[in-house]
């Protein structure tokens, strides 16, 4: 598990105050209070429905909530444009992972942000070096920074994403269900990435319906029920029978969840 080195200064990079978000009729964030440390890897679990999406939505700027504020970095705001959230350093990476197939590793970590010569054409020589350079400091391995992306493996794919992140002077990395579809190796190395940015002093966030990989990586499970939330843990001092407990409304392992499928305990 990583170790929240910044913690013990007790500033957060992000807090989300009293966050609302409403589709119609439809509730999706209830008056949300959260959150984010550097160095901290906090997990954000509940069921469909529970407003998790729309909650890093409206951090990454994608959606602007209807009331409530976001302080980043002691500044506040009503909401965040898109832009503004890459600016302040806050990066998701979604479960499309947002990548171009057909180019290579390099250019896609340097997409919209390419370095130029003369300041009129591209320095590949330069992308493919500080790729390089990054990907190993990520310990992500590639055969090539040359390779076309649709050739790599997902835990690869995320790794790139990761490195697009921060090659954008990211901060805080948001992970929208990190290892679906993928199998134990590919997740392993997922997981291991997720740690070492937790310990590498980033303020990762974490969305995934898998428990098990959530206690394996995370320092705080934050649990949303109904757009509320409904649990704030940390890791080390609750259980999945208790968070699960939580997510349904109950305080005991609701074995027709787990029945279901929604939450994979192995």
């Amino acid at each position: 598990m990583p170790q929240n080195k910044d913690r013990a200064h007790n500033e957060p990079f992000i807090r989300v105050i009293n966050i609302r978000k409403s589709f119609g009729s439809v509730v999706a964030l209830d008056g949300v209070n959260l959150d984010f440390y550097r160095g901290e890897v906090t997990a954000i679990v509940g069921d469909n429905g529970a407003g998790k999406s729309t909650l890093i939505k409206v951090i990454s700027g994608v959606l602007s909530p209807d009331g409530g504020k976001l302080i980043v970095n002691r500044k506040s705001y009503n909401f965040l444009t898109p832009s503004q959230a890459i600016e302040l350093g806050i990066s998701t990476v979604y479960q499309d992972l947002a990548l171009v197939d057909c180019r290579d590793v390099a250019t896609n970590i340097f997409l919209g942000q390419e370095p130029l010569k003369a300041g009129l054409f591209v320095d590949k020589k330069k992308m493919n070096r500080e790729s390089e350079k990054l990907l190993n400091r990520l310990k992500v391995h590639i055969p090539s920074v040359t390779t076309a992306v649709e050739f790599l493996s997902g835990g690869q794919r995320q790794g790139v994403a990761v490195a697009r992140s921060i090659n954008q002077r990211g901060k805080m990395i948001i992970f929208d269900e990190p290892t679906a579809a993928m199998g134990v190796k590919e997740s392993a190395r997922v997981l291991e990435l997720i740690r070492s940015l937790g310990s590498d002093g980033f303020a990762v966030v974490v969305i995934s319906h898998n428990l098990h990989h959530v206690f394996s990586i995370s320092n705080r499970i934050c649990v949303l029920r109904n757009g509320r939330m409904a649990g704030d843990f940390r890791a080390e001092r609750t259980s999945p029978n208790e968070i699960v407990g939580y997510i349904t409304g109950t305080n005991e392992l609701n074995t027709e969840v787990v029945k279901r499928g929604i939450f994979n305990h192995a």
